[in-house]
């Protein structure tokens, strides 16, 4: 299995595993529900897509929108709209299997407020450059010429590690790879990182169940956020001169979150 993946490097596995919580299993077999929920509404979907838009920058409190989404309270639809897309997008994911083409309806279920709908699921043709908010160019992801070929590499990893057996630990730190590869790719206009958190817990789920999605990574990225920018960051400021061997801090911040 792993002489055929194309993208996700493996060089860093063994030295993961010898770093990575013992107790994975058990804590992870000891997530449950949360009370709130119900047949219509999942507090940690709610989690999961309050926490990641926050990381965006989206001005939305986990407690008003619980209120808004459980209890029917209205508030302003600016206020949750975006909110509104990402919650669809994850009870989208929590139903269908994770492959190209869902990823892409996935993406266009949570962008349908961020990109134009001609973009919504669709890779860009363009340059794309992650900036501060001063104006100084942090990252440039991969050109558009050479980006449809990157993500067959990540597509076709993606449906051999959905078919291998893997222990716990390994499913851990193959989901960390594609939520980092994939924000490096950068493939949409707009959503990537909303995208690429999903994508995490959406191959955690496909490999260990539906326990996975109660799983509080966004959250938890969320209030590491200056560490979580820092990690991704480690890997170089272009696509064609990333270090995957500098990845190791952001692939043990995913377990940290159980």
């Amino acid at each position: 299995m792993k002489d055929k993946l194309q993208i996700i490097p493996i060089d860093l596995l063994e030295i993961y595993l010898t770093q990575v919580s013992k107790t994975l299993q058990y804590r992870f077999d000891t997530l449950e529900d949360a009370d709130i929920s119900t047949d219509t509404f999942s507090f940690y979907t709610s989690v999961s897509s309050v926490f990641s838009s926050k990381i965006e920058g989206e001005d939305i409190e986990l407690d008003s929108y619980i209120k808004h989404k459980r209890f029917g309270i209205e508030f302003l639809p600016d206020y949750t709209k975006k909110i509104d897309d990402l919650y669809n997008a994850y009870t989208f994911a929590e139903n269908n299997e994770l492959n190209q083409k869902n990823i892409a309806e996935a993406h266009k279920l949570l962008s349908k407020h961020i990109v134009a709908t001609n973009w919504q699921g669709k890779h860009r043709i363009h340059n794309m450059y992650v900036s501060t908010p001063d104006g100084r160019i942090e990252y440039v992801a991969t050109l558009p010429s050479e980006l449809e070929n990157e993500m067959k590499k990540l597509y076709n990893d993606i449906a051999i590690l959905i078919k291998a057996k893997l222990s716990i630990e390994e499913v851990f730190f193959f989901a960390a790879f594609i939520h980092l590869i994939f924000v490096k790719i950068h493939p949409w206009n707009d959503g990537n990182g909303r995208t690429a958190r999903l994508l995490e817990k959406w191959f955690l789920a496909q490999k260990l169940g539906h326990n996975a999605w109660f799983i509080q990574s966004e959250k938890m990225y969320y209030n590491q956020h200056n560490i979580y920018y820092k990690n991704i960051r480690l890997l170089g400021l272009e696509y064609t001169e990333l270090d995957y061997s500098q990845a190791l801090s952001f692939l043990l911040m995913l377990p940290t979150s159980l």
